[in-house]
């Protein structure tokens, strides 16, 4: 049964797991969940939850049934996260929060699987899919500045996609639905104690809901883990995920209004082709009795290939990515139990990443060349550094200092001219950070938090190419403060106001042949929190959330001053979600929830009008008919709301209409 609770964990204690589940909340904690989290006390690194900011949890319960065609839909449940729906093949769409936008300009969210980092050199997510729905256990989402685990794409927090580690299990699960949607499941878990082995397959088929939309695509993950008699444990992940699709392309106004579901003529060969591979050895290690270490070493690979024109006025374009990441970090926790300051726990870590990125297009005719507009490769280097201390001075207060630094390092090399560039030196990027919590009583906590995190340019925009002397990062500042409330077991909810500011933001020119970047200027984002969750008795409950937040250029640059005083494009200033589960009998659940935003400008000087407003419904029901066979019946957008993505071009608006109502039905097997 789902139990939206807030989620059990306290900060007297060590770091945490999710392996017992956790009947009541604590109050020096800020986590909430949309469900129950299984969380332990015994050892381990400082938990996520510790970190002392908005940080939510969808677990297993809220994902299972659900149907998706890229995992980046599964935020929706998730409060503060905005959702780009892009529609377009590959690039189908995008998640973002605190008041930075999805479009790709500015990718400020870190993402991880099982603790590897995922992003593309940009900061784009298209690893996302590498995890097989039926094999995710949780999403953990922080948001916030002051998470010092992390450095690039950390500048508004980090989603971590957690997946099965051992147990016994077999499932299947095969499903049908709207525009030919088919997709197969399965997964294995073998678990003998000492040896565990999990595995997961999947294969998706669709015609999709506009014309010259098809997609399949098909993704492996395998984990083995060892455990040693002395407690240790060592394991290989590996996962491989490919897809084809078609794009149906761009509409203008009068296209989406005339028939929503069309593709141009001019989109007729536009499509992509997307591998990708990711390898990670971790490792973790009880090194004493409060000294506890955690280690990995990743390699990633992404190749795309995309065929693209976004409007009858354009060329085609092909666009090549190759990119090879590869990493390491390792983490130290020490438990120094009471001191003179009061109970302490101390932790640190490294991390280091190599990416050898190569960044190709041409124009072209029908998927024919004509001619070579970009041929790029480019080296970034990232390492960095953390150290953080958890002090609990009296069983009410908590306090956290922080400290990160980071390091960055390349070369760039324009293969059309043959001339090389050097990074800029960004020196040591300095990042302090604060959090305090203070428990007023067992059911009500205040907390307030501050922090920086940064920004660099991507693409060329790292690189010396116009400039002579060195760039300096953009430092993003942000703060947060609210109030955490459980009373009992049936209500828990929090209030947040945060903020967050960057001294001279730069967004990526997406269309720009050099791959650069253009100054925004001084930007600040600012925004309250509303979240709750409800069990009233033990069939129903139910969560809501709204966040209000406004993201405008305080100081524009020279070159944009029209820009001054003006919200950020794409941005919309209301995002809210309601959901409700009720279990009608031992055998019977039903399932609705709702989402949508508040409209946004679609360019920068907010001259060009507001779109994108939307609020969805979705239903589900779930029917256990025996043991080991449940059935799964979703409809999504139940009202069939016409809703859609614009983003203008700089003569027009284009608009990519969004799905209309869709039904899909589910056979899951367990045994």
């Amino acid at each position: 049964m789902l139990k939206p609770i807030v989620v059990s964990i306290s900060l007297a204690f060590s770091g945490f797991s999710f392996a017992d589940i956790a009947p009541a909340a604590d109050a020096d904690s800020t986590a909430l969940s949309l469900g129950e989290v299984v969380v332990t006390s015994n050892g381990g690194p400082l938990s996520t939850q510790k970190i002392l900011t908005s940080v939510n949890i969808v677990p297993v319960e809220r994902l299972e049934d659900k149907v998706v065609s890229s995992n980046w839909q599964l935020f929706d449940q998730v409060p503060g996260v905005m959702l780009t729906q892009f529609g377009q093949g590959t690039s189908s769409g995008k998640l973002s929060m605190r008041g930075f936008n999805g479009e790709g300009e500015i990718n400020a969210v870190k993402l991880l699987i099982d603790g590897v980092p995922s992003n593309s050199n940009d900061g784009n997510m298209p690893y996302i899919d590498l995890a097989s729905p039926i094999d995710i256990e949780s999403l953990e989402v922080v948001k916030g500045t002051n998470d010092p685990r992390y450095g690039l794409h950390n500048i508004a927090g980090n989603v971590n996609i957690t997946t099965r580690r051992g147990g016994n299990y077999t499932q299947g699960r095969l499903t049908v639905g709207s525009f030919g949607s088919e997709q197969a499941q399965a997964a294995l878990g073998i678990d003998n104690g000492g040896v565990t082995q999990n595995y997961a397959v999947s294969q998706q088929t669709t015609n999709g809901y506009r014309d010259h939309a098809k997609a399949d695509s098909q993704t492996f993950s395998g984990k083995w883990f060892v455990k040693t008699d002395g407690g240790a444990r060592v394991g290989l992940i590996a996962r491989h995920h490919e897809v084809n699709a078609q794009e149906a392309g761009y509409l203008t106004a009068a296209q989406a209004s005339s028939n929503p579901t069309q593709s141009p003529a001019h989109n007729a060969t536009d499509e992509d082709k997307r591998r990708m591979s990711q390898l990670a050895v971790q490792a973790e290690a009880d090194l004493s009795e409060r000294l506890y270490a955690t280690g990995q070493i990743y390699w990633s690979d992404l190749y795309d290939r995309r065929y693209v024109r976004f409007s009858a006025g354009a060329s085609q374009q092909e666009r090549f990515v190759g990119e090879t990441h590869t990493g390491a970090s390792t983490q130290l926790t020490w438990r120094l139990g009471q001191t003179a300051l009061g109970n302490v726990s101390l932790s640190g870590g490294l991390d280091t990443e190599r990416q050898n990125n190569h960044s190709d297009r041409y124009s072209t005719v029908l998927q024919v060349r004509t001619a070579q507009t970009r041929n790029q490769q480019f080296d970034f280097n990232t390492t960095g550094g953390f150290v953080q201390a958890v002090i609990k001075p009296t069983p009410q207060f908590t306090l956290i200092p922080a400290y990160r630094v980071d390091k960055l390092d390349g070369s760039y090399t324009n293969h059309l001219n043959g001339i090389t560039y050097d990074m800029n030196d960004y020196g040591l990027i300095r990042q302090p950070k604060l959090s305090a919590i203070y428990a007023l009583s067992e059911p009500l906590s205040v907390y307030a938090n501050w922090g920086r995190t940064f920004q660099v340019g991507v693409g060329t925009a790292s690189y010396k190419v116009s400039n002579v002397t060195d760039l300096a990062p953009s430092i993003n500042e942000g703060w947060e403060t609210g109030v955490r409330f459980q009373a009992g077991a049936v209500w828990g909810g929090r209030v947040a106001l945060w903020e967050q500011t960057a001294s001279n933001e730069a967004r990526r020119k997406l269309n720009d042949p050099s791959n650069g970047a253009e100054n925004i200027g001084k930007t600040r984002r600012q925004g309250l929190d509303l979240e709750l969750n409800a069990k009233p008795n033990r069939s129903l409950s139910w969560w809501g959330s709204a966040s209000f937040q406004r993201s405008e250029i305080q100081k524009a640059d020279a070159a944009s001053l029209a820009t001054e005083g003006k919200e950020i494009d794409h941005v919309p200033r209301v995002l809210y979600g309601v959901g409700v589960d009720y279990r009608a009998t031992e055998l019977l659940r039903l399932s609705a929830w709702l989402n949508g935003q508040s409209s946004y400008f679609i360019e920068r000087t907010n001259a060009t009008g507001e779109f994108g407003a939307y609020t969805l419904l979705n239903v589900s029901l779930s029917y256990q008919a025996s043991k080991t066979v449940s059935l799964d019946l979703q409809a999504r957008n139940l009202g069939d709301r016409y809703y859609e993505y614009v983003w203008h071009d700089g003569t027009q608006s284009l608009h990519a209409p969004g799905t209309p109502r869709s039904v899909f039905a589910s056979i899951n097997v367990r045994l």
